[in-house]
């Protein structure tokens, strides 16, 4: 499968250049692979940083999503259908959400949060 959604956690370490972004920046640049970034993330973003929890240029971070052509997600009911399917084996509803638009599109979930692994074998743990 070459349709990769980034966790949040995955999207600011990528923009960060953490190191664990370095498998899955060779996934990404596979002839074909498209890279989603899912309104959720933007919103989780947008929510820590108005909060102070997280410090970050949504602007700057915007521009690098841009630069990288990565795609928009969008949520749709068939995504919150999927979302009320979900086991409440996590407590974190953005993950869910990510989690259950894997499920729908489908696509890979790049994550560092190893507990979603147990939802679906299209999540990838980094």
């Amino acid at each position: 499968m070459s349709k990769w959604l980034l966790d949040t956690n995955a999207l600011i370490w990528f923009f960060e250049g953490s190191s664990r972004m370095d498998s899955a920046k060779k996934l990404f640049s596979v002839p074909g692979a498209k890279v989603y970034i899912s309104v959720v993330s933007w919103w989780e973003i947008a929510i820590k940083a108005r909060t102070g929890k997280l410090h970050i240029s949504i602007s700057e971070l915007e521009a690098f999503v841009n630069e990288f052509e990565f795609y928009d997600l969008p949520l749709t009911k068939s995504c919150i259908n999927a979302y009320l399917e979900l086991p409440n084996l996590h407590k974190d509803p953005f993950d869910h959400m990510l989690l259950a638009q894997a499920i729908t599109c489908p696509m890979r979930l790049i994550t560092g949060d190893a507990q979603l692994a147990d939802y679906s074998s299209l999540v990838m743990v980094i």
